[in-house]
């Protein structure tokens, strides 16, 4: 009498056969180890060129505070004359673009001269550095700012 095979179905005593084998796991390992090591240096200068990028906005900003923006007019007349149009030089210090000096006085609309700020906003000292948080170099005698931080030293002129 021939009696028919046997295969071990779910409720057998046997192991289940299904799963990863330790070879598998090792080849996904590695193969994940490989992905971050190529990855993690993408996301170190993705990180580095979007700093870049920053400073060099908040740089123009600044710029455009001290020195205004002589494209935009109004009626003929300068609308946004920035620090030195106001007043006739460029702020002493960096801080003169959100708090009025003592020896400026404050924007006589007649005449047109005089302290019209804050320039920039203040918003926690933000304006006075870097996105690497290193403090901006103004040298108002030399007409720029520069930022230090990061591999390369970024310079505006105004």
């Amino acid at each position: 009498m021939f009696l028919p095979r046997r295969y071990p179905d779910e409720n057998s005593s046997k192991l289940d056969q299904r799963g990863f084998t330790l070879i598998e796991l090792v080849i996904i390992i590695v193969t994940l180890g490989i992905l971050a090591a190529v990855a993690i240096p993408k996301f170190g200068e993705l990180a580095e060129n979007s700093k870049k990028t920053a400073t060099k906005d908040e740089l123009q900003t600044l710029k455009r505070a001290i020195v205004g923006n002589a494209q935009a007019i109004s009626g003929g007349k300068y609308v946004d004359k920035g620090f030195e149009g106001d007043i006739g030089y460029p702020p002493s210090r960096l801080e003169d673009l959100v708090s009025k000096p003592d020896s400026i006085p404050m924007y006589d609309k007649l005449t047109g001269i005089g302290w019209n700020g804050p320039y920039v906003d203040s918003s926690g000292s933000s304006y006075l550095a870097d996105a690497w948080k290193i403090p901006y170099v103004y040298q108002p005698s030399l007409r720029r700012l520069v930022s230090v931080g990061g591999s390369d030293s970024i310079i505006v002129t105004f």
